[in-house]
């Protein structure tokens, strides 16, 4: 049985990434994760009972993915489930909106 633990994953919304100028990028979300964990964990965004897998963030280490487009466009309401690979535990976060042109900063915390 897999337990949901909720408010275990930091939130911040960052704004705009820093140093883009190309148009089509000022369209495109990001999320950017910080895996604190030792497990590497399965991330999926998601909109109501849409659940999109996002990719893989290795134990210890940062990634970047972008948020598909259809999620954000005209902004979203979202919610980041990380799944921790070799652990019976999903970490789910609250809800946020999501615009395009934003980063969303996500923490994985250590346990």
């Amino acid at each position: 049985m897999r337990y949901v633990l909720y408010g275990l994953l930091g939130l911040i919304v960052a704004g705009c990434l820093h140093g883009r100028t190309d148009d089509n990028r000022r369209d495109e979300a990001f999320v950017e994760v910080d895996n604190r964990h030792f497990l590497d964990i399965t991330l999926y965004v998601l909109r109501g009972a849409q659940r999109v897998r996002l990719g893989i963030v290795t134990g210890s280490r940062r990634q970047v993915f972008t948020l598909p487009d259809d999620l954000v466009r005209g902004g979203s309401t979202l919610r980041f489930l990380a799944d921790p690979i070799g652990s019976n535990r999903l970490l789910l976060d609250e809800e946020i909106t999501v615009f395009p042109g934003e980063t969303v900063r996500l923490i994985i915390p250590p346990s």
